[in-house]
């Protein structure tokens, strides 16, 4: 009786029975923004030429344009933000490593200091 509830949880919607939308990032958004953009056009090029079939046609070419651009500029802002993370990560290993050595940027020697107003006497 557990394992069927946990297998009806587990089961995710498939699209054309290829791309589970519930596991794969992004899907989700971009095929409702796709659905949107498909529901917008087609109904706008209904309403200025009443042609039927053409604004089908229409309708499923802003689907498809819809949904891949959403897909791809999710995508990319997902890599971005992943080589964002990978950069601090690996920043945070260097200062743990480097911390108190000789080799520590935020310790500065009296050579590299840039020359400044003489202090208070």
């Amino acid at each position: 009786m557990a394992q069927e509830a946990d297998e009806s949880t587990n089961k995710g919607f498939k699209l054309l029975g290829i791309l589970d939308v519930q596991k794969t990032p992004c899907a989700r958004e971009a095929v409702l923004h796709g659905a949107a953009g498909a529901a917008a056009c087609g109904l706008l090029h209904f309403l200025s030429t009443s042609r039927v079939r053409r604004s089908f046609d229409v309708g499923f070419a802003g689907f498809m344009l819809t949904t891949l651009g959403s897909w791809f500029y999710c995508r990319m802002s997902n890599a971005r933000l992943r080589m964002q993370q990978r950069i601090i990560q690996e920043g945070i290993k260097n200062k743990v490593a480097y911390e108190g050595t000789s080799l520590d940027p935020s310790i500065r020697t009296r050579e590299d200091m840039p020359p400044g107003p003489p202090g208070p006497p």
